[in-house]
């Protein structure tokens, strides 16, 4: 077993190494009539030194002649080695070679040779079982600007690789990445705490609040220190909490000096560390140590010293050194920063490595597979002891405390990892709480389990889930805007486009509702647009609807008056036939504006748009017939003059004949070939759906339009030039004030009628329809209805004669 350098916590692990190999060798249901041994070694963090440790296993014990040993009592079937990965490259060049099996209970490199990897049993999970570990608690807590400090080897390497780009996949980015000075014994001290100022600076003028620390087992002795670095720079660096995410290989380290230095930097550290249960009988092992009884364990008497800051008598020469060790003292009253009395995670990964090797020596000397050792098992081991491989491969066992071990097909221990929280006290001690786990076993929705309301945040953040982020988040309503220069994580937030909304946090783009709905004034939701139409239930259609009736009714009781007064001068004169037909029209175009209230059907559709332009045109027709006659009327009075024939209500018919039919048959041919149709105005109005006539053909509709607007040029050109024929009842001047109001009323729908929307623009044509018709009812008979009934001593024919 190698380790990297004697801390007192990895001590631990030497002891579960004991603790293992006395059980089993007191244990005769495992291995009967075979002894484990064992031999330690330390590598000092150093090529060198585990080159030598590693030829050291294959000379005779006192002897440095590698591949020459001649005691088979001594020699080694398999070696434990760990925490760190740096110890597996150099221990395999040499270890290899005699297909030695290498059990590690730490962090190891990948090996891209299958067989070189073949030799390695990995008792510590995959690294890319932990890196996915780390983004699903990343992605739990939605923190994604993080900052990273990696060690410099390959298992860091490692970890950049496939770390930084799965984490970008994720959309989760790096506020920095700061690589740790190589530890080194050398003498430049200056120079390594100039680099870990630098890199103290760094991390405490960083705006992310969680930041990855991966690194080997003794990073956390450096990391303990890091706060004390701020103090080489001349700049006061104000200290920040921070988040820190360790990785399992990650287990406290310190040596003896840092007894004395704070642990808070720890505190709310979030650490991962390889499944384990308590094994029984563990620390009962613990409490029997005892250096005064063990007096050949170096290691023991070494730890006891440096613990409990005593010594043994012989060795103290000096009657000044300090206080005597009297064996008496107790491991579980040791801080945990000197000692942690509970199995840690790679405590039990050693722990099952040499149940490992006892169940596959067990295998190898089951009686089905004795038949293959035909010497003494002494010789087979030193001769076949490359065949443990394949039993360790398929081993399958219940340690003692119930768990199962064994390989998955990759060559990995089927284990997971539990989530640490730290909580560090002022007494320089600390309490690791498991608050979660990783289960690659289970279902994907049980993959990640952790309680949060558990976990005890550093101080900064008062018991609040710590936010790590670049930016303030964008809320719905608004989308992501990319800042140039800066990583995918940093942007800023923009509002949604009219017309478009966002639902949820950080939304790279804004999408429109569906046509039936429309954003609402946060633009965050789509809220169903309402179906409206110009309708008799409203205000508005029950106005125009009663003042169109009530026109209607104005009109019908002047047509009964001029039809009462049929005989007068007054209705007389400027043709009678055509008068009654004009009120006709007027009634009726009053009552066609009923068709443009109610919900649009087929029939409304296709009828009103076809009724306004005949019933306007035979109007327009019946006044320009009017006023052509009364011009004609009185060029015929000169003498000699050939106007005669042509004055007679016959032209005025052909008149009124000609243009309406003109227009009948502009409306046949749009009812023939594109009828209008009721349909649905989606985007007029954002929050309405507005129920309409489409117009079927645009063209036929404003051909229609136009003729009319031949017809009222004409008209109100005929009525101007006989405006001041001389005649009692000469009605020209009427006509012409009418027409005025006519075109006044039209030129201004246009603008009106394109400004607005919805129902509101049939509001305005229905108004326009009774303005228009409303004054030539009211410019032409408002007059002649005043004689007949105020006056009716001006309705003689001999005020007829007198003007």
């Amino acid at each position: 077993m190698y380790l990297c350098r004697f801390y007192l916590q990895n001590y631990q692990h030497i002891l579960a190494l004991v603790f293992a190999v006395k059980e089993i060798n007191e244990n005769n249901h495992i291995l009967f009539n075979v002894t484990l041994g064992m031999h330690l070694s330390n590598s000092y963090f150093m090529a060198r030194w585990t080159y030598l440790a590693s030829m050291e296993l294959l000379s005779t014990r006192g002897r440095f002649i590698p591949n020459y040993k001649c005691d088979t009592k001594d020699w080694a079937v398999s070696v434990i080695a760990g925490p760190n990965s740096n110890i597996c490259p150099f221990m395999a060049n040499v270890l290899n070679v005699y297909k030695m099996p290498q059990l590690i209970y730490g962090s190891s490199p990948m090996r891209d040779d299958q067989i070189q990897a073949a030799f390695f049993h990995r008792f510590f999970p995959d690294g890319d079982q932990q890196i996915m570990a780390i983004l699903q608690l990343l992605l739990y807590f939605r923190w994604t600007w993080i900052g990273l400090i990696f060690q410099r080897n390959e298992s860091g390497d490692r970890f950049i690789q496939n770390a930084v780009l799965l984490f970008s996949q994720q959309s989760i980015c790096f506020a920095f990445i700061e690589e740790m000075p190589q530890q080194t014994f050398s003498n430049d001290y200056a120079e390594a705490s100039k680099y870990f100022s630098k890199m103290y600076i760094t991390v405490m003028n960083s705006t992310t609040n969680v930041i990855i620390l991966y690194g080997e087992n003794q990073v956390t002795m450096t990391f303990r220190l890091l706060p004390y670095y701020g103090d080489f720079d001349d700049i006061p660096i104000e200290r920040k909490d921070k988040v820190w995410i360790m990785p399992a290989q990650m287990e406290f380290t310190s040596v003896p000096f840092q007894k004395i230095i704070a642990m808070d930097i720890f505190h709310g550290v979030i650490s991962f560390e390889v499944s384990s249960k308590e094994i029984s009988g563990f620390n009962k092992f613990l409490q029997m140590r005892n250096p005064t009884l063990e007096v050949e364990d170096h290691l023991l008497r070494m730890f006891w010293k440096d613990a409990f800051e005593c010594s043994f008598s012989k060795d103290n020469l000096d009657e000044d050194a300090g206080k005597l060790c009297t064996g008496e003292e107790k491991l579980e009253n040791l801080p945990k920063s000197v000692f942690d009395t509970t199995m840690t995670g790679q405590s039990y990964s050693t722990y099952n490595a040499v149940y490992a090797v006892a169940h596959a020596l067990q295998a190898m000397f089951s009686p089905k597979h004795r038949t293959r050792a035909k010497v003494g098992g002494e010789m087979f081991l030193t001769q076949k002891a490359w065949q443990l491989h394949h039993y360790l491969r398929t081993m399958s066992f219940n340690n003692t405390a119930g768990e199962k071990i064994s390989f998955n097909e990759n060559g990995d221990l089927d284990t997971g990892f539990d989530i640490i929280n730290w909580v560090t006290f002022p007494n320089k001690t600390f309490v690791k709480f498991k608050v979660g786990k990783i289960n690659p076993a289970a279902s994907p929705d049980k993959l990640f389990t952790i309680s949060a309301q558990d976990i005890t945040w550093p101080i900064m953040f008062n018991q609040v889930l710590p936010l790590s982020v670049c930016n303030d988040n964008c809320y719905s309503g608004f989308r992501k805007v990319k800042i140039e220069g800066k990583p995918f994580c940093c942007y800023d937030c923009a509002p949604c486009a009219k017309g478009k909304i966002s639902n949820q946090m950080d939304a790279v783009d804004c999408f429109q509702c569906s046509e039936d709905q429309y954003p609402n004034k946060a633009q965050n939701l789509c809220i169903l647009k309402t179906t409206t139409f110009l309708s008799y239930n409203e205000p508005l259609g029950i106005t125009l609807a009663s003042v169109s009736l009530f026109l209607s009714f104005i009109t019908a009781l002047v047509l009964g008056i001029f039809i009462k007064q049929r005989d007068t001068p007054i209705v007389k004169a400027n043709n009678r036939s055509l008068t009654y037909i004009l009120l006709i029209v007027l009634l009726l175009s009053f009552l066609c504006s009923l068709l443009f209230i109610g919900q649009p059907d087929q029939a409304k559709c296709f009828m009103r748009q076809a009724a306004f332009g005949i019933i306007f045109s035979v109007a327009l027709s019946c006044i320009l017939g009017k006023t052509t006659i009364v011009v004609l009327a009185f060029m015929a009075t000169r003498p000699g003059s050939k106007m005669r024939k042509w004055v007679g209500n016959r032209l005025a018919f052909s008149i009124v004949l000609f243009c309406s039919l003109a227009q009948f048959t502009i409306c046949t041919v749009w009812l023939t070939i594109s009828p209008p149709f009721p349909d649905s105005d989606m985007h007029s109005i954002a929050e309405e759906i507005v129920l309409q006539c489409n117009e079927g053909s645009t063209t036929m509709f404003y051909t229609v339009l136009s003729f009319l607007g031949v017809l009222t040029s004409v008209s109100f050109t005929v009525a101007f030039l006989a405006r001041k024929l001389p005649d009692s009842f000469n009605e020209a001047k009427f006509i012409t004030f009418s027409m005025l109001v006519f075109c006044s009323v039209w030129i201004s729908f246009v603008p009106t009628y394109l400004s607005t929307k919805g129902k509101y623009m049939v509001a305005v044509e229905i108004f326009s329809i009774l303005a228009s018709a409303a004054g030539l009812l009211g410019c032409i008979f408002s007059p002649k209805c005043y004689i007949i009934i105020m006056r009716p001593d001006l309705n003689t024919k001999g005020q007829l004669i007198k003007k």
